[in-house]
């Protein structure tokens, strides 16, 4: 886990991380949260877009997933914004999948 740091006010706003090691198909998962007063100026995507980059440098990750509520419009506007593609939905949940191959293009 990774912390969000506010550049001008030096205060941890959020994390960002894994959500455990790559699966055998080189996929990794990530999660991210941000503080409430601080959400809705770009923290998120700025974040996840760095994570996103680095983890598909690195020799085992082929792709990165995510999830979040259907309803979690702010969330769904990040993982489109950085080049996820919406792989699934289930019980009020959407998977999301960004691959080496697609995030190269991007």
């Amino acid at each position: 886990m990774w912390v969000v740091i506010e550049r001008e006010s030096k205060t941890v706003i959020g994390d960002i991380g894994f959500i455990g090691p790559p699966g055998e198909d080189n996929t990794v998962e990530i999660g991210y949260s941000v503080i409430p007063d601080r959400r809705g100026r770009g923290y998120a995507t700025e974040a996840a877009r760095a994570f996103v980059d680095w983890a598909l440098r690195q020799p085992r990750i082929d792709s990165v997933v995510a999830g979040c509520d259907n309803k979690n419009v702010p969330s769904i506007r990040i993982l489109e914004g950085i080049g996820f593609v919406r792989s699934s939905e289930s019980v009020g949940q959407l998977r999301w999948r960004l691959e080496t191959a697609h995030h190269d293009q991007g």
